[in-house]
C-alpha cells in the first residue's frame, strides 16, 4: 500500500471563505468564554483582593492625577474629580484591550500548533477578559457620583451607545495589534509609551470643552478623543453627547476594525511559521 502525497504549499495571502470562519468562530463562543475566564483565574480575578484591585488600582491613580491637577491648576471641584474618574474606568477598559491583545498571538503559541481554530478568538478572548475588569468599576463610579452629588438623569442611558462603541474600538485595537506584535515583536515594548501618551492626549485630566483652539487638532487624530467627551457628558454632567462625536468615534472604530481584521484574517495562516 502506497504512502499518501502530502504537499505543502507556499503561503499566499488572502481571505479566508468568510461564512464558514465566522461560522467556526460562533460555534466556539463557550471556549471563547472559559478561556477568559481561565486568564482571569490565572491573574487572581476570582478572589476577593484581585477584583478589589482592579478598582482600588484606577482609583489611587485618579487620586494621584487628581491632586496634580489640584496643584498645576490652583482650584479644582468634586465635579472635577467624577469626570477624572469616569474617563479613567474607561480609558482602562481600551489601555487593557492593547496589553492583553498585543502578546494573545505570541502567548497562545503552543494551542496555535496543536490545534486548527480561528486565530482571531485570542484577541477577542483579551477585551472579554478587559470588560470583566471594567464591569467592576461602573459599581464603584455610581457610588462616587452619588457621593460628589452628580445629577441622575434618563441622558445618563446615553452611556450604553457610547460603552458599545468603545468595545467596537477595544476589539478592533487589540486584533490589529496582536498581528502587528507577530511580525514585530518590538511592539511589546512600546506599548506603556503608547498608552500613556493616549492617555495624556485624550480629555482626562481635562475636560474636552477646556483644551485650546490651537490644540483642537488632537480631537481629529485621537480615537478615544470623541469617545470620552461622549462619555463624560452622559454619566458625568447627564447631558447627550454630540452626535457628531459618537460617529466619529464609530468611524474610527469600524476603521480600525475593517483595517485590522483584514490584516489578520489574510495572515493568519501565517501565524505558526512565525511563532
Amino acid at each position: 500500500m502506497s504512502t499518501p502525497l502530502q504537499v505543502y504549499e507556499p503561503f499566499k495571502a488572502g481571505l479566508p471563505k468568510l461564512g464558514r470562519y465566522w461560522k467556526s468562530l460562533w460555534s466556539r463562543r463557550t471556549f471563547i468564554k472559559e478561556y477568559s475566564k481561565s486568564e482571569l483565574r490565572e491573574q487572581h480575578f476570582d478572589s476577593v483582593f484581585g477584583q478589589l484591585w482592579l478598582v482600588l488600582n484606577p482609583l489611587l491613580l485618579s487620586g494621584v492625577y487628581f491632586i496634580l491637577i489640584m496643584i498645576i491648576g490652583g482650584a479644582t471641584d468634586s465635579a472635577r474629580y467624577a469626570h477624572l474618574t469616569a474617563s479613567l474606568f474607561l480609558f482602562y477598559l481600551v489601555a487593557n484591550s492593547l496589553t492583553g491583545g498585543v502578546k494573545s498571538v505570541t502567548a497562545g503559541q503552543r494551542l496555535i500548533l496543536n490545534t486548527a481554530f480561528p486565530r482571531i478568538m485570542l484577541p477577542i478572548s483579551a477585551v472579554v477578559i478587559a470588560i470583566f475588569k471594567f464591569l467592576p468599576t461602573l459599581v464603584v463610579f455610581v457610588v462616587i457620583k452619588a457621593i460628589v452629588g452628580s445629577p441622575f438623569t434618563i441622558q445618563m442611558l446615553w452611556a450604553i451607545p457610547v460603552l458599545m462603541i468603545t468595545i467596537f474600538l477595544a476589539l478592533a485595537v487589540a486584533i490589529t495589534i496582536s498581528c502587528i506584535n507577530v511580525y514585530f515583536r518590538d511592539i511589546a515594548s512600546f506599548l506603556p509609551y503608547l498608552t500613556r501618551t493616549l492617555l495624556y492626549l485624550s480629555p482626562i485630566l481635562y475636560e474636552a470643552s477646556a483644551l485650546k483652539p490651537s490644540l483642537r487638532a488632537i480631537e481629529i487624530v485621537n480615537p478615544l478623543f470623541p469617545i470620552l467627551d461622549s462619555w463624560s457628558r452622559a454619566v458625568v454632567q447627564g447631558k447627550a453627547p454630540e452626535l457628531s462625536s459618537m460617529l466619529q468615534g464609530l468611524g474610527w472604530a469600524t476603521g480600525i476594525f475593517f483595517i485590522g481584521t483584514y490584516f489578520f484574517l489574510s495572515r493568519e495562516r501565517e501565524f505558526a511559521v512565525r511563532l
